[in-house]
């Protein structure tokens, strides 16, 4: 498990280093309850939780003694401390038990290394790295799970919000981020959603502000952050380049292309937000207030737990764009065969 990696997950490397091994899928035809000792051992490696596996070796005897432990046994049997480590293995062992096709659960804890270095986001691969976050974890991440990483800044925990949200409306799809130019004559909202922090820097030198892209190296501005975020405006974006006021020009010059390249209905709502008399410019030193419960306060500690979707990072039941750029051609063929048959299914009039 801890083998040599050139590069290992240090914050200035880039995309390339801690490449996943070619991990071998576990194909037991049984249901994972009747796994063997030896075949739960194997897939705790898979999971990247394979130091767990010496001191659960006289305890695990199949798949049912896992899917059967409570968050103590998982303490208590299997030394598994970290809470991250728990939420993991717990998310991990719902998705087996699960007819869904788990297109999360594939990108491992390497891959959403190198994802922070798309997003811009390099100097906590090592935090990541350390909580084995995977795509699952990902999924399911909220405030606090993003706190324990020491991901504190509100611009930061905005940047993974809509890094996550822009992986669901791609059905977590390991390869659908842009990393280099391609021919984008006409590039839409969908695309540009998907543009990497090195992407969005080469966009900046296209529009002549090459001497001010180097400064969005570790802001979290990719993409996603720029169609998907109402707070985040061509003023935050100025602010993190270190365009100075005065420069009204050059601002003004920045705010055209801006406009331009996220398009009409990301702009509105992004004005919209602006006018909002709580609107507050989204800075790089603002920091994420920890939600305290008072003391003694059985009352909050029930509402926490019913309102727990509320908490996370990327809500659940975040608002998708309705603009039609991003709905995906799958989506647009079915609807076209189910349009196809409606039309064969009405009655003929002579």
């Amino acid at each position: 498990e801890m083998e040599f990696r050139r590069g290992g997950v240090r914050a200035t490397a880039g995309p390339r280093l801690g490449w996943s091994r070619d991990t071998k899928q576990i194909a037991v035809d049984l249901p994972f309850s009747r796994w063997s000792k030896e075949e739960v051992c194997a897939w705790l490696h898979e999971q990247g939780l394979g130091f767990y596996v010496a001191q659960g070796q006289s305890w695990i005897k199949s798949g049912q003694t896992l899917l059967q432990a409570s968050q103590h046994d998982l303490e208590k049997e299997l030394g598994v401390k970290h809470p991250l480590h728990r939420k993991k293995l717990q998310l991990a062992l719902q998705a087996v038990g699960s007819e869904e096709e788990d297109l999360k659960g594939k990108l491992d804890h390497n891959w959403v290394t190198r994802w922070l270095d798309d997003i811009g986001l390099p100097q906590y691969k090592s935090h990541f790295d350390e909580a084995r976050i995977d795509g699952r974890t990902l999924h399911y991440m909220t405030v606090e799970d993003l706190l324990s990483l020491k991901v504190g800044s509100v611009l930061h925990h905005l940047s993974i919000k809509r890094a996550i949200q822009v992986l669901r409306l791609n059905y977590y799809d390991p390869n659908c981020l842009r990393r280099r130019p391609s021919d984008e004559s006409n590039v839409t909202p969908a695309e540009i959603s998907q543009w990497t922090n090195h992407r969005v820097m080469e966009w900046l030198r296209s529009v002549d502000l090459a001497e001010y892209a180097p400064n969005l190296r570790g802001s979290g501005v990719h993409g996603g952050l720029m169609v998907l975020e109402p707070r985040f405006n061509v003023e935050a974006l100025a602010l993190l380049l270190n365009i100075p006021p005065n420069k009204t020009l050059l601002r003004r010059h920045l705010a055209t292309h801006f406009h331009l390249l996220i398009g009409s209905e990301a702009q509105r709502l992004k004005q919209d937000c602006l006018e909002n008399p709580d609107y507050t410019v989204l800075t790089a030193t603002a920091k994420v207030k920890p939600r305290r419960l008072s003391f003694g306060g059985f009352g909050t500690l029930r509402k926490k737990r019913q309102d727990d979707g509320e908490e996370y990072v990327c809500p659940m039941n975040v608002e998708m764009p309705k603009n039609s750029s991003f709905q995906t051609s799958t989506r647009i063929y079915e609807d076209n065969l189910e349009h196809l048959e409606q039309v064969h299914t009405l009655p003929v009039t002579y």
